[in-house]
């Protein structure tokens, strides 16, 4: 989370900047970007996230110029270390306020994925 006074120091950019988070799921999109096509994902992935009736995962997400680093916030075993050129879109979805969300291709089977993560602040 920001600070109200954050003033932007080079080494926390260089470093990257970590936000704790819930991790609501993930689901398969067909284009890299895309307003819509982003708002359409986070809301089938809202709505499995409510139907499963289970907690969501915690999870600590660095965000730095290499890319995304994802770890589990109770373990702080690695979930995931997205390069950036992997990640073609990121959005603060406008319907759930407090979603953020990227869309990030699979290093593995060239998949396009977008990822949902529940924020405890729309500011944050």
């Amino acid at each position: 989370e920001l600070p109200e006074n954050w003033t932007d120091p080079r080494e926390t950019l260089l470093e990257g900047m970590l936000f704790s988070l819930k991790y609501m799921g993930m689901t398969l999109v067909e284009q890299p970007k895309g307003e819509e096509l982003s708002a359409a994902a986070v809301k089938r992935i809202v709505a499995t996230a409510k139907a499963s009736g289970k907690k969501l995962q915690k999870v600590t997400l660095k965000v730095s110029p290499r890319g995304i680093v994802l770890n589990d916030s109770g373990t702080n075993e690695l979930i995931e270390n997205v390069s950036i050129y992997r990640i073609s879109y990121c959005t603060a979805d406008k319907i759930h306020d407090k979603v953020f969300a990227y869309i990030a291709q699979n290093q593995l089977n060239e998949n396009l994925e977008c990822h949902a993560f529940l924020c405890t602040k729309r500011k944050m």
